[in-house]
């Protein structure tokens, strides 16, 4: 997928990756290990750097024990090549059972979308007269020749551009365009120099792509298969539930508006996306109820009490598995 839409991450890119050891000489130690096994994955996600807390995640899921003791052991230990052979495979694999329990959101800038900018002449022509407009803040018709690097800054990751700070060869290339000079440009000069700066940007990019991950939650229904499938944890729900059932204020309200209730305050605890998100949950919370009040709108004993609540949770996990919520963060 082209950087002016998003690629989700869910692990499917890494199981159908079969991973070898490089030729070693000997044993190698669980650090080495962890090295080659990180490179490994990155290189299978477009070149993604792996987030700490993943390769956390993933790596406690293989070892034995938990806790920071359990991974500095690991990782002062010799592994012989068999046993290395294995432990890259379930750590790969760990890592990709993370990636479907909690997906990354990303954009892999490998300078396609510049690309099509600069191939058609109209498209850089309305590219390049916004950018310049935008930039002349005070409507001279004229702006500095410095403020090239906020062009590129203000065409941002959606159109193509990475941040400086995740691809410093950009300071370069703005450098050898003389970027720092005081020197005014009219509308047509700043179109030429800037073309240029794209080609070689989206040049860059095709040879070293760059993966920017987003602060999006994508709600899948993973928490909540967990939930249903863990006896302790669904009873404990059913329980809360139950309490605000018998507490008085809600007694007349039919139960399938008693669970809507409670999940719209605090669904997102247990794997649902925040009621106030974005119309797709209010249209996912009317599918949901609107088909469970079908089935039965009002229960009396406990068990039964259950059993609809687990009913429930199952419609939304398997339409969140169908159609899953993606959540800004950011807003």
């Amino acid at each position: 997928m082209s950087e002016s839409g998003l690629t989700v991450l869910d692990g499917t890119h890494l199981r159908s990756f079969n991973p070898s050891l490089p030729e070693l000489n000997g044993s190698v130690s669980g650090a080495q290990l962890l090295e080659i096994a990180d490179s490994k994955a990155s290189t299978s996600l477009f070149g993604l750097s792996l987030p700490q807390n993943l390769k956390a995640s993933a790596l406690s899921r293989v070892i034995a024990g938990p806790g920071d003791h359990a991974d500095v052991t690991f990782r002062q230990t010799e592994l012989e090549k068999d046993k290395a052979s294995k432990f890259l495979s379930d750590y790969i694999s760990a890592i990709a059972d993370e990636l479907k329990d909690d997906p990354l959101v990303v954009s892999i800038l490998d300078g396609n979308t510049l690309k099509m900018f600069l191939e058609d002449e109209d498209d850089y022509a309305m590219l390049a007269e916004n950018l310049f407009t935008d930039m002349d803040i005070e409507d001279k018709g004229k702006i500095c020749k410095n403020e090239l690097r906020n062009a590129l800054v203000h065409m941002g990751v959606e159109m193509g551009i990475p941040p400086f700070s995740e691809f410093p060869l950009l300071n370069d290339i703005l450098k050898k365009h003389g970027d720092e000079g005081e020197e005014e440009l009219g509308q047509a000069q700043f179109a030429e120099l800037l073309q240029p700066i794209l080609q070689e940007t989206a040049d860059a990019l095709s040879e070293n792509h760059v993966v920017i991950i987003h602060n999006v939650k994508v709600v899948n229904g993973s928490k909540l298969r967990k939930l249903l499938a863990d006896k302790k944890q669904f009873d404990n729900v059913v329980e809360r539930v139950l309490q605000e059932t018998k507490s008085g204020k809600d007694g007349l309200q039919k139960t399938t508006e008693l669970i809507r209730s409670f999940f719209e305050k605090l669904g997102k605890n247990f794997g649902l996306p925040p009621s106030e998100s974005n119309d797709a949950v209010i249209l996912l919370y009317d599918a949901v109820f609107s088909e469970v009040e079908n089935e039965k709108s009002v229960v009396k004993a406990d068990n039964e009490f259950r059993e609809y609540m687990k009913d429930v949770l199952k419609k939304f996990a398997e339409k969140l598995e169908d159609n899953p919520i993606y959540c800004d963060l950011d807003d």
